[in-house]
């Protein structure tokens, strides 16, 4: 791997060390890595039950939910993971990983979180290696840590070596790309306009991963009522097809 250098901006990005970056990337974005995120709709099922959400509405719930929910949670904890990790700060790791547990106002919201977050770490600690992910496991077993997903990926890019910008415009991504995959098997889009969703969505992932970039801990979290009222009701759904 590219080591810990290439997060200090000491790895060449044009070189080998930025090649195995995007390696590692491509890796933990790719819907055939088995983190549980095909589990997930990120609440489109909800929208989608309560008739809220259309083919045309879709690229603006996108949008709103990337700008209001998970640019100021997950986009920036995964920042804040991934500098902690990188430094050796393990109290802050934890913290940060609390608090965006904190964030989840829904029981649904939470576990799904954690469900990804440790199977991410699971894997992550085997195709990926690092102390950093060693030490963020002992903090999980010792329940110091919840085990977000993003902040389980954010060890793990700053394990590999991958920039921090890099790093949360690579979760960002993964994000859209299952959101997509979910409004395909909902019925909401088709896999050509799939397509054209998520390329409108890269000017909006830029804004919120310079915008995470930018925050501190104080200001971890997401405000998105509408979504949460949605995930509370999908959580009390007869039938789901999605875990959130």
């Amino acid at each position: 791997m590219g080591g810990l250098d290439a997060v200090d901006g000491l790895g060449d990005p044009d070189g080998l060390d930025g090649l195995d970056a995007l390696l590692v990337c491509l890796q933990l974005t790719d819907s055939a890595f088995p983190s549980g995120f095909y589990t997930l709709s990120h609440g489109l099922e909800g929208y989608a039950q309560a008739k809220a959400v259309t083919p045309d509405t879709l690229p603006g719930l996108l949008a709103d939910l990337l700008r209001h929910g998970v640019g100021p949670s997950d986009a920036t904890a995964l920042v804040l993971a991934h500098r902690a990790a990188t430094a050796g700060d393990w109290e802050l790791l934890a913290e940060t990983d609390q608090r965006l547990h904190a964030t989840r106002l829904n029981r649904e919201l939470r576990l799904a979180a954690t469900r990804t977050g440790r199977q991410l770490l699971d894997i992550a600690r085997e195709s990926v290696g690092g102390e950093p992910l060693e030490r963020y496991a002992a903090l999980v077993a010792e329940k110091r840590a919840p085990g977000c997903q993003a902040v389980a990926a954010g060890v793990a890019y700053a394990s590999a070596g991958v920039p921090v910008q890099q790093a949360v415009a690579s979760d960002l991504f993964a994000f859209c790309t299952s959101f997509v995959g979910a409004a395909l098997r909902l019925r909401l889009t088709d896999h050509r306009k799939a397509q054209v969703v998520l390329r409108a969505a890269s000017p909006v992932i830029r804004e919120v991963v310079s915008a995470a970039l930018e925050r501190d801990l104080a200001d971890l979290g997401g405000c998105v009522p509408v979504a949460d009222a949605m995930s509370g009701r999908h959580e009390r759904a007869e039938a789901r097809l999605f875990m959130s």
